[in-house]
């Protein structure tokens, strides 16, 4: 758990009210109410479908919400009130409220023609008109953060999938985000490269970075957020401290999650070692 008092007496940075979102007939989320507070980590869990990824989305303007209102730094989320008035925001000050906000994906989405460093450098030079040799600067600062300053050079394809998602995050970082959002950034590694990108976010969250992360990495959730909050079927069931969720959880529909999750992961280390096995009777 990030080390710093979480002063949750003002504003929070983002808040969310009776979030809806629907695609067509299918109701996604169905009136979610969340806050998240300056410098605090709070873990999405739930299983596939119940809106986890779509709520994150949905902060970044990713989607266009339904129903309900989200705030992030006191602003609301795609749309102003003019003399009493709701209007849609224009694109160039969606694009503003974008910028004050990073995000990292499953896949890591780098540009392949572009080498580490300049996919780092590319927004805050367009985006932010950010000086070049100032964002070169600051992204070898990053890339040295995640622990790849001699991969500056690299194209993405010359990357392990860890270090490409490492990558990733310092290009979000590079635009000084007040919000970081994480969409299951660990689900398309593998396993032995999980670590190497759960390191660097443990890292910002002891730093203070308000995180939002969507991620099935329950030790993760346990040891560095702030805040579990457990949804299903577009609403959120139950949250609290992550001992409270994890460990002595309250509803039904997250301790059936919680053991199914377990079994998931008692399976796969029972594979791995049946592999481990196999390849020692190869070797003798």
């Amino acid at each position: 758990m990030s080390p710093q008092q979480i002063d949750r007496t003002g504003e929070p940075l983002v808040k969310a009210v009776n979030v809806i979102k629907s695609f067509g007939h299918n109701e996604v989320l169905s009136g979610i109410d969340l806050q998240v507070h300056a410098g605090e980590v709070v873990c999405l869990l739930g299983p596939s479908g119940s809106g986890k990824t779509t709520f994150l989305r949905l902060i970044n303007q990713m989607e266009t919400l339904t129903g309900g209102r989200i705030w992030v730094g006191g602003e609301l989320v795609g749309i102003e009130e003019r003399r009493g008035k709701l209007h849609v925001r224009s694109d160039a000050d969606i694009a503003r409220q974008r910028s004050r906000i990073g995000m990292v994906f499953q896949r890591f989405n780098l540009f392949p023609h572009m080498t580490a460093l300049e996919n780092i450098v590319e927004a805050p030079t367009r985006v932010k008109r950010t000086s070049k040799s100032q964002a070169t600067a600051e992204a070898n600062r990053l890339l040295e953060m995640v622990g790849l300053s001699d991969r500056a050079t690299y194209y993405p394809a010359q990357l392990s999938g860890g270090q490409q998602q490492r990558v990733a995050i310092a290009r979000a970082l590079a635009m000084q985000p007040e919000l970081m959002l994480f969409d299951e950034p660990t689900s398309a590694l593998d396993p032995e490269l999980v670590g190497e990108v759960l390191k660097v976010m443990g890292q910002l969250a002891s730093e203070g970075t308000t995180m939002i992360v969507v991620t099935h990495e329950m030790s993760f959730a346990r040891e560095v957020s702030d805040r579990v909050v457990f949804m299903d079927a577009g609403v959120v069931v139950e949250e609290g401290p992550p001992n409270q969720v994890l460990l002595a959880p309250r509803h039904e529909r997250t301790r059936t999650f919680l053991s199914r999750v377990k079994q998931e992961h008692e399976t796969d280390a029972a594979h791995e070692q049946q592999t481990v096995e196999v390849l020692e009777e190869l070797d003798g």
